[in-house]
């Protein structure tokens, strides 16, 4: 009987995965279209998150052709630096949205500037935040792998 919950767990869990992969790729294909469209190539910063997601496709079909550690590990690493693309992409967009705001009004204060900012439409702050959520959602997927499962459970101390 226990078998067969456990086996149960693991073949919920692998379908999990798969949702997990599909959303990932389709998010990361839609974004790359929008940042293609929006022109999101202006600027040498404004490659990142196009390089990004082109390598990160790579990688997942790479990972789901191979199923080796060398890909998930690959994939682990690019979802790393996608979550830290995610707040320099935040951070840039502040910045470039305070130049703009203080080309326009120069005698603008600190919270009408920072106001105005969080409101601004070009370039939209929370935007590259989805770089964070893309890198989240691909690290879910890898820490989901049985290879490591095993290592993240919480052993119960006996007192």
């Amino acid at each position: 009987m226990e078998v067969q919950k456990q086996d149960a767990g693991v073949a919920t869990l692998e379908l999990l995965r798969v949702w997990i992969v599909a959303v990932l790729v389709f998010g990361l294909l839609g974004t790359i279209t929008e940042l293609i469209l929006l022109e999101h190539y202006e600027e040498p910063l404004q490659f990142v998150p196009l390089a990004l997601i082109a390598l990160a496709v790579v990688a997942v079909v790479w990972h789901l052709a191979r199923r080796d550690a060398t890909s998930l590990n690959a994939l682990m690493i690019l979802m790393g630096l996608f979550v830290i693309a995610g707040v320099v992409g935040s951070i840039a967009h502040f910045y470039g949205s305070a130049e703009f705001q203080l080309d326009l009004d120069p005698q603008m204060g600190t919270w009408e500037l920072i106001d105005k900012v969080l409101r601004a439409k070009a370039p939209p702050l929370l935007a590259p935040g989805m770089m964070m959520v893309f890198g989240l959602l691909g690290l879910a997927y890898v820490f989901s792998d049985a290879r490591y499962r095993g290592s993240f459970r919480f052993k119960a101390s006996k007192e």
